[in-house]
């Protein structure tokens, strides 16, 4: 216990001398979290939406004019069920779908409440055998009387995944650059303390100190480094999120059906996946400023 207080006393005390260049390794692994912050909550918010419609996947949604009764739909359910590839039919009244609405809304549901008259239509659910046949019913779908819209998630989810992956992609591809950047900026911000302590450390290990207790608080001072800057761009993320979600959360909820990420859901997330990432960083430029010092 003792070596880690000495470490960690040591690592405050250099960060202290030179706080300049802390501070910036600071800033630039935290500038760096936050652009990869929000691509992680694009992303996820994304994937959520993607997986809401792929449970729909397999199904067509036939949205009715509000003249068409209920009668009038199981006359249509009939000639629907006798297209090819069609598994099933079932009717969905307005009153279902809002409940179905409220349910995906949350906690936020109780904001349907004022809406005052049910805005959404009755339809009906067409449940497809296979892919192949959904975008022949699609069509034939279509030429029906009484339809008003009709709902067909194949090609949405299609795009939305494409989008995903490319912007999955970009963030790794992104993510390993910021993180060659950052080492080496903590690497710099180290090597700085061993310049100044290189008689120091020359006589360390001149009476026999291993490198691994030279290295110590210099290690510590890397990772402490890292950690700071992944609180700070959690909180920032954390806040910008919440205040996105707080001016068009609801605007998301009508346009998309469903509710974005909460805020708190998220944070717990990013703080690990930072302090991982912070601790990570710190730790590799540590011991890249280090090497050339005590490997010759």
């Amino acid at each position: 216990m003792s070596r880690l207080f000495y470490n960690i006393k040591q690592a405050f005390q250099q960060i202290w001398r030179n706080k300049g260049m802390a501070l910036a390794s600071i800033f630039a692994i935290a500038a760096m979290m936050l652009i990869l912050g929000i691509f992680f909550i694009m992303v996820v918010n994304l994937n959520l939406f993607t997986e809401m419609i792929k449970k729909d996947y397999d199904t067509i949604e036939v949205y009715l004019y509000d003249d068409v009764e209920e009668k009038d739909a199981a006359v249509m359910m009939s000639t629907i069920e006798t297209f090819g590839g069609v598994k099933e039919t079932a009717y969905r009244p307005k009153e279902e779908a809002l409940g179905i609405l409220k349910t995906r809304w949350g906690e936020n549901g109780y904001l349907l409440d004022s809406l005052g008259d049910n805005p959404l239509p009755n339809s009906i659910l067409v449940t497809v055998d296979s892919l192949d046949s959904a975008k022949s019913v699609y069509e034939k779908l279509g030429d029906l009387d009484g339809v008003e819209d009709i709902s067909f998630y194949q090609e949405t989810v299609e795009k939305l995944m494409r989008v995903s992956n490319f912007i999955q992609a970009g963030a790794l591809i992104l993510m390993a650059f910021l993180i060659i950047v950052s080492i080496v900026v903590v690497s710099n911000t180290i090597k700085l303390t061993v310049l100044a302590r290189a008689r120091e450390i020359s006589i360390m290990k001149y009476i026999g100190a291993t490198n691994w207790f030279i290295r110590g608080p210099f290690l510590v001072e890397g990772i402490l480094i890292g950690i700071i800057a992944s609180l700070i761009a959690a909180g920032i993320t954390y806040l910008l999120y919440s205040q996105i979600i707080g001016l068009v959360g609801r605007q998301m909820l009508t346009m998309l059906g469903t509710p974005p990420v909460p805020a708190s859901y998220l944070a717990l997330n990013l703080v690990i996946i930072f302090v991982a990432m912070g601790v990570s960083i710190g730790a590799s430029g540590s011991i890249v400023s280090m090497r050339r010092y005590l490997d010759k």
